[in-house]
């Protein structure tokens, strides 16, 4: 039973940083490629970023893309993504994800297998 767990959230004032991670439990995903979403309230789930598994691979959306930096360490099976310059906008419950796979649909949400239970970034202006 694989368990992904988020953590490093909280309230921070706009233009400040926060450093997400996401510890993997139960099996190795090292082969995996894995992904942050978030979710704000009355809104989607929106896809922000994605790393392959070596680690050299990354994809962001487009509103984050110069400010949110994502990387891994195998060893420890862990993804970060550190955020910085955030903005009011990037409020939301931010969720990790997996999966054994990266088709042409890995911003979709229904594309990864294994997802954490969520973590509360809030950012004041």
């Amino acid at each position: 039973q694989v368990q992904l767990v988020e953590s490093g959230g909280g309230l921070v004032q706009a233009g400040g940083s926060l450093r997400l991670s996401c510890a993997a439990s139960g099996r190795t995903l090292s082969n995996y490629f894995m992904a942050w979403f978030r979710q704000a309230p009355g809104k989607q789930r929106e896809f922000v970023s994605i790393i392959g598994p070596s680690g050299r691979t990354t994809d962001y959306a487009d509103s984050v893309k110069g400010r949110f930096t994502v990387s891994r360490d195998i060893a420890k099976d862990t993804m970060y993504l550190q955020m910085d310059s955030l903005k009011s906008e990037d409020t939301a419950l931010y969720y990790c994800a997996a999966s054994q796979y990266a088709t042409a649909t890995y911003r979709q949400y229904h594309n990864y297998n294994y997802w954490g239970q969520g973590t509360q970034v809030t950012v004041s202006s």
